[in-house]
């Protein structure tokens, strides 16, 4: 026990909150999150004051954050396929480009007095379009950056970096407004765009080569699509993730609302309760890398979601500025915890090749579930009262616990998601072309009898890896003739997929494979047939 808990002790000097910083080319990214977010900041609040002087009608002014959010909507799975099948860098590079000249030209013809409400919502909406393509490109590189010990932390610093742009990027834009603007707001956007430019262009990134051609798109989305379908990892996170944000973004959502309304306060206050949350949210990305080495990824995820609850019950009963102020820090600390716990389980459970079209998936369900749960709560709010919706939001937050209980987000902390080289599975046909299939794969295995549950158990494993990697109709049959043999069965679109299964594949795929076939009873291993149609791919799938 005391050898257990100096080792930890050590860990605990070696990797800290802040640890990621010692890496030069994260700094360097982190520096530019920070800047991209709190340029994201400045343009809600420039727009949003623009359109009140613009069409001062409430409906319009809700349309600027439509016109922000709709893009991730209709644009993340699409982006998350662009940034896994070419070089992330220049993705990234390409959005910054869009978004600096996207925010450049709107500052210009604001402050020509050009802009008018409907060119305000398309600049808003092209902005919208590049921080929808950016997102799951920037979220994947984070493991590229840090050793894979350290992913938790730096998601952690990522996290804040959001939280002190959320903080400091209204307040710039305030500023800037009061003096010259909201042209001047959005020319500022544009030389913050211009650096993170810059800092991406400086960094050189290690581009994974393959010999195979690249995908094209809409097969990169349907092959997303599959991965998430076929991956319980990352449904366990989606799951988690749907029955934290709807029912927390309850206390972002009615925030200006209690601090006008139940605390009888103004803007400083909302800017002190902001403060209080980015304050709870350093403390928590401060003790996650403790935590994480004591306690599973779920217990943390589900005693933060329980310690949101408890703050946001004593939100609503709280009438004086302190007494939020310190529900706020809690509200801060727990999110954070929950938050990161969340990404970081994500991005352990994708593999490189699939990165940034699983993390669309998980900014889908956090943008979805605050953007939702927001209407949801502005609503209950307005039939019951503030304090009333916030605590139906913590009892909700509580069921959606218990209903997501069994969704493990831990599991795949050890797995080891490195690809293996493309010939691991032995030599490639010559005289098949790329574009010719589908191609059944039959793998025959000589089962005893009373290891036939154990073996259906473990072939469910390699079953979900199958079919995330490619395999379609995938089955396991028993030989009416032959007791004792079993055998796999699964289709392949292509020769080209079927290569790309291959090279797909990774350590952890492996060693659940390995695992099956170790069941095989046979002098000599599975007997691996691979069966081109006769009849050819387009009449098969037509």
């Amino acid at each position: 026990m005391a050898i257990d808990e100096t080792q930890h002790k050590k860990e605990d000097r070696q990797i800290g909150a802040w640890t990621p910083f010692r890496h030069g080319v994260f700094r360097m990214l982190w520096i530019a999150i920070l800047f991209v977010n709190i340029a994201s900041w400045m343009q809600d609040v420039g727009a949003g004051w623009l359109m009140t002087s613009l069409a001062p009608t409430p409906v319009m002014v809700s349309l600027v954050q439509a016109a922000t959010s709709t893009p991730f909507f209709l644009l993340a799975i699409p982006a998350g396929a662009m940034a896994d099948i070419v070089d992330r860098r220049r993705f990234l590079i390409g959005t910054q480009v869009w978004m600096a000249c996207c925010a450049g030209l709107l500052g210009i013809l604001t402050l020509t007095g050009v802009t008018g409400s409907f060119l305000l919502l398309l600049f808003t909406f092209c902005l919208g379009v590049g921080i929808a393509m950016m997102m799951p490109a920037w979220g994947a590189i984070i493991p590229e950056l840090v050793p894979r010990e350290e992913l938790q932390s730096a998601v952690a610093l990522n996290s804040i970096a959001i939280n002190v742009a959320r903080s400091i990027g209204p307040a710039i834009a305030g500023t800037i407004v009061a003096a010259a603007g909201s042209g001047a707001v959005f020319m500022a956007n544009a030389c913050f765009y211009t650096i993170v430019l810059f800092l991406i262009f400086r960094w050189k990134r290690n581009v994974p080569q393959s010999t195979l051609p690249a995908e094209h798109l809409i097969s990169a989305v349907r092959t997303g699509l599959r991965f998430a379908r076929h991956s319980q990892a990352l449904r366990a996170v989606m799951v988690r993730g749907c029955c934290f944000f709807i029912f927390a973004s309850a206390s972002w959502a009615l925030m200006p609302l209690i601090v006008r309304q139940e605390l009888k306060s103004g803007p400083s206050t909302y800017g002190l309760l902001l403060a209080c949350i980015g304050v709870g949210a350093i403390t928590g990305a401060i003790l996650m890398p403790r935590l994480i080495r004591r306690v599973t990824r779920d217990t943390i995820i589900r005693c933060a979601s329980a310690l949101y609850g408890l703050a946001m019950l004593a939100l609503a009963m709280s009438d004086i500025v302190a007494a939020a102020c310190a529900a706020m820090l809690v509200i801060g600390l727990s999110w954070m915890m929950t938050a990161s716990a969340l990404m970081t389980a994500a991005q352990i459970s994708l593999p490189g090749w699939v990165r940034a079209r699983g993390l669309a998936f998980f900014w889908i369900v956090f943008t979805g579930g605050m953007a939702g749960g927001s209407v949801i709560w502005g609503q209950v709010a307005g039939l019951l009262n503030i304090p009333t919706a916030l605590i139906i939001a913590s009892i909700c937050l509580y069921i959606g616990i218990a209903v997501s209980w069994r969704f493990y987000v831990g599991l795949h902390d050890k797995a080891d998601l490195t690809t293996l080289s493309s010939d691991w599975a032995g030599p490639v046909p010559r005289n098949i072309e790329m574009h010719e299939g589908p191609i059944m794969v039959t793998i025959e295995y000589l089962i005893r009898p009373e290891d036939a549950d154990d073996f259906i158990a473990a072939m469910t494993r390699l079953r979900d890896i199958r079919q995330r990697n490619g395999a379609m109709m995938w089955n396991l049959f028993n030989d009416m003739t032959r007791p004792g043999i079993m055998v796999e069965s699964y289709l392949i679109e292509s020769m080209l997929e079927m290569l790309r299964q291959r090279e797909r594949m990774t350590v952890s795929d492996l060693e659940v494979r390995e695992k099956a076939r170790a069941f095989h009873q046979g002098s000599s291993p599975p007997k691996v047939n691979r069966l081109l149609s006769a009849i050819g791919h387009r009449r098969i799938f037509e």
